[in-house]
């Protein structure tokens, strides 16, 4: 993917800096959210069966419900716990043609999801056994390790606190 250079990044940055300096209050000032949190996030698979071993038997994350779609019958509708209360759910259309998941407007680019540090060797030596490919923490960031599920979904596994972000608190 190209990447801005010379004037035009100048201008991107020049363009985030004014978004910082308009929108991004201090915590003092900041109101509170007009919600509890993610109660589940909701992606499509190509595969249930393979879904749900990779999730649940590679990634360690417990299925906890797999029932019929409400609105489009056949499909599937289910939910791994990946902790503190929240859900990673999944939804299949059978019959459905899709295409092959990719970097765009709308997509999910990856999820970061913070893990201890005892738990992020242990993902690393689950990943390592499986044979799954995973970037860092070789690449500069000693704390982020970064797969694809089966589906193309992009799964950060982060060595860091919920809420804060480099160390630093952001809630």
């Amino acid at each position: 993917m190209p990447q801005p250079t010379g004037a035009e990044l100048d201008a991107v940055r020049e363009r985030r800096k004014k978004l910082r300096d308009t929108y991004l209050r201090p915590a003092a000032d900041r109101p509170p959210t007009t919600v509890r949190g993610v109660h589940h996030l909701a992606l499509v698979c190509s595969d249930v069966e393979q879904t749900i071993r990779f999730y649940q038997d590679t990634l360690g994350f417990p299925l906890v419900e797999l029932v019929e779609n409400r609105d489009y019958a056949g499909s599937g509708h289910f939910f791994f716990d990946i902790g503190n209360g929240n859900l990673l759910g999944f939804f299949d259309f059978p019959g459905h043609d899709h295409r092959d998941w990719e970097e765009t407007i709308g997509a999910v680019q990856h999820l970061a999801l913070s893990t201890s540090p005892e738990e992020f060797d242990a993902a690393r030596a689950r990943l390592d056994a499986e044979g799954i490919d995973y970037l860092g923490p070789d690449r500069g960031v000693d704390n982020s390790l970064y797969i694809r599920d089966p589906n193309g979904v992009g799964i950060e596994f982060y060595r860091e606190e919920l809420g804060k972000f480099e160390g630093e608190p952001l809630l």
